[in-house]
């Protein structure tokens, strides 16, 4: 195939049809539980955990902004009583269709080696003699939190080197899949048998581990509507990168998969994978909803910075770990999207112990002109944030809108 042949997707539409595959093009409608909410997670694969509570955790800020009418409630319902989710690992924590979880087999047996070697480093040997204990312990009494075990154990010195034997043991076996979370309580992870925890379909379902690279590569590529072999690896981060290339070639060659070129903000144009009938859609993508969207920073469609970089033109760094003095913009700022564009960031947070939602700064992105209707669409989009948050009102620091 020659570059001449290559099909060429405009930045427009290839930035709507990748935030359609993230849910982010149509109208924010649903009731946001139940099989609703199911199908909004397995839409976008998996949801990021996370434990800032700046205005609302990750996870439930990111169904906020597909679903304005959910409630963090059924995001605990459909994982801790129905079981329709599990939590575990994908670039980072997640709850993930329980459906997916005979795929995570591959993933438990390649940290098993990698795991073992690495944690004896880290100053916890001894933690595999661990594991009957721990294990028979849950067995007989019930699922533990890593506070409630081991408790006589002598602990490294100190942050996050501070696992005894017990909780080391504990933490390698959830990773490994013999155990998994249950629940949470406040943020902490409650661990139960994976028997106890997984509905016997997925518990029982076994499939090879070519069948799980295979899984891997073409739902990735469903759910990023293109990619290069890396993005693709990196999207479950369940497969290797070599894996990953090695599909995209066997792929290309039997015409599942053809080239295509993007074009980025920057008007270049780049190499990636998509399916022959991807093309075939993008005349029907629908028009983005006018709606202003606040997005977590660990929302799936920013997840990837560099990709949301050439497709959007955005630039996102977290700054909590910069100090103060040297942050450009603040401690954990939201990325703001209107229809087809992420046309600013915000600093804010929720005061909740005074019923307020506190702006601090509102950055437009370059070429982004605050006029009235905009204004009047992002306060809205504010209000309805506060009122998620446990919120009744919205403050506004004086020289909040930094215009230039």
């Amino acid at each position: 195939m020659t570059s001449q042949t290559i099909p060429r997707v405009p930045n427009l539409p290839a930035r709507r049809l990748f935030l359609d595959k993230h849910g982010l093009c149509a109208t924010p409608k649903g009731s946001g539980k139940g099989d609703d909410l199911s199908a909004v997670i397995d839409q976008l694969g998996f949801v990021q955990v996370d434990s800032i509570n700046t205005v609302a955790r990750a996870h439930h800020m990111i169904v906020a902004a597909r679903r304005p009418a959910y409630k963090e409630k059924n995001l605990k319902a459909l994982l801790e009583r129905d079981r329709q989710l599990f939590e575990h690992w994908t670039h980072d924590a997640a709850v993930i269709p329980a459906a997916l979880f005979p795929h995570w087999r591959l993933r438990f047996e390649r940290d098993k080696e990698a795991l073992m070697g690495r944690w004896r480093n880290w100053r916890r040997n001894g933690f595999e003699a661990k594991f009957d204990e721990v294990l028979k312990q849950i067995s007989a009494h019930g699922p533990v939190t890593s506070a409630t075990i081991g408790k006589d154990e002598k602990r490294s010195s100190g942050g996050w080197w501070d696992w005894h034997p017990s909780k080391t043991a504990l933490e390698f076996l959830w990773r490994t899949g013999a155990l998994s979370v249950c629940r949470r309580e406040g943020f902490q992870k409650v661990y139960d048998l994976t028997e106890r925890v997984i509905p016997a379909e997925h518990l029982n379902t076994r499939f090879d581990a070519e069948e799980t690279v295979d899984w891997a590569a073409r739902s990735a590529l469903d759910r990023l509507g293109f990619a290069t072999s890396g993005e693709i690896s990196a999207f479950w981060d369940l497969i290797t990168p070599q894996e990953a290339k090695a599909w995209c070639e066997e792929a290309r060659v039997s015409g599942d998969i053809i080239d295509v070129e993007i074009e980025c903000m920057d008007g270049a144009f780049r190499k990636v994978f998509a399916y022959p009938e991807t093309l075939d859609t993008l005349a029907s993508i629908p028009e983005p909803s006018p709606r202003v969207r606040i997005l977590s920073p660990f929302d799936p469609a920013l997840r990837d910075r560099k990709r949301a970089e050439r497709l959007f033109g955005f630039s996102y760094r977290i700054e909590i770990f910069v100090p103060e003095a040297k942050r450009k913009y603040g401690y954990y700022v939201f990325p703001v999207m209107e229809r087809d564009r992420l046309i600013g960031r915000i600093d804010m947070k929720a005061l909740r112990s005074e019923g307020r939602l506190h702006v601090r700064a509102f950055w437009p992105e370059d070429r982004v002109r605050m006029s009235k209707g905009r204004l009047d669409r992002l306060e809205a989009e504010l209000g309805r944030v506060a009122r998620f948050s446990g919120c009744s009102d919205v403050s506004f620091e004086t020289d909040w809108l930094r215009t230039a």
